[in-house]
């Protein structure tokens, strides 16, 4: 699922600090301080540090526990999801017409290996390099400047939730594998099926949202088109 580590957890509006700067920054930055404090303090805080550092900017908050087998195969709707978490950054606005595009990409790279922190088909992907991937193609054929998110709360945060009656192919839908919100995401390919990227060991697939893992973990779909 995610590319570094599975999701990043945290809700959409996690990943800023009241100041306005990223969590990610402010990791990066307070790594640099220790670099004055007193050795003995300096080693211990540091690992933490880095280690904080590496779970914010890897691509999906942690791997998901393997589901074994086909775990697409075997029940159940999916669960209704939580009430919507509006997007807490200037969203996203790609080009509704880039929809079918964005799915064949999808569907090209079915069966890459996962990658932890991958993003291309080359290196193998995780969860939100896969979705990285596909939508920076999409972002470059509209003369997109923007930088696009990375980590699965980047993406949650700078996407609009889609209620469940407006779901279409191309949106990106979210899941709670790991015990905090927006661990693991993929890109929904319509007939109930999406394609992401599981966990370590396995490859790009296409399963159903409403599975016998994925369906009670579900937390909702959002859009990173611009409403038509």
């Amino acid at each position: 699922m995610s590319n570094r580590g599975s999701g990043h957890g945290g809700d959409a509006s996690a990943s800023l600090l009241p100041n306005g700067v990223t969590r990610a920054d402010q990791a990066v930055a307070d790594v640099a301080r220790t670099m004055h404090e007193p050795a003995t303090a300096r080693g211990a805080r540091r690992v933490l540090l880095l280690g904080a550092v590496v779970a914010l900017l890897a691509g999906c908050a942690s791997r998901p526990a393997r589901q074994g087998g086909a775990s697409g195969s075997g029940s159940t709707a999916r669960r209704s999801p939580p009430a919507p978490v509006p997007a807490s950054q200037p969203p996203l606005e790609l080009n509704p017409l880039g929809r079918e595009a964005a799915v064949a990409r999808a569907m090209l790279v079915v069966n890459t290996p996962y990658t932890y922190g991958g993003n291309t088909p080359d290196g193998g992907f995780d969860c939100s390099g896969l979705v990285h991937y596909v939508f920076s193609q999409q972002a470059a054929e509209d003369g997109a400047s923007r930088r696009l998110p990375r980590s699965t709360a980047q993406w949650a945060a700078s996407t609009q939730p889609v209620d469940e009656s407006q779901l279409q192919r191309g949106d990106l839908v979210f899941f709670n594998t790991t015990g905090r919100a927006f661990s693991h995401m993929g890109i929904y390919v319509g007939q109930g099926q999406f394609v992401h990227a599981p966990s370590t060991g396995g490859t790009v697939r296409k399963e159903p949202v409403g599975g016998r893992y994925f369906g009670p973990r579900y937390l909702g779909a959002r859009r990173p088109f611009a409403l038509a």
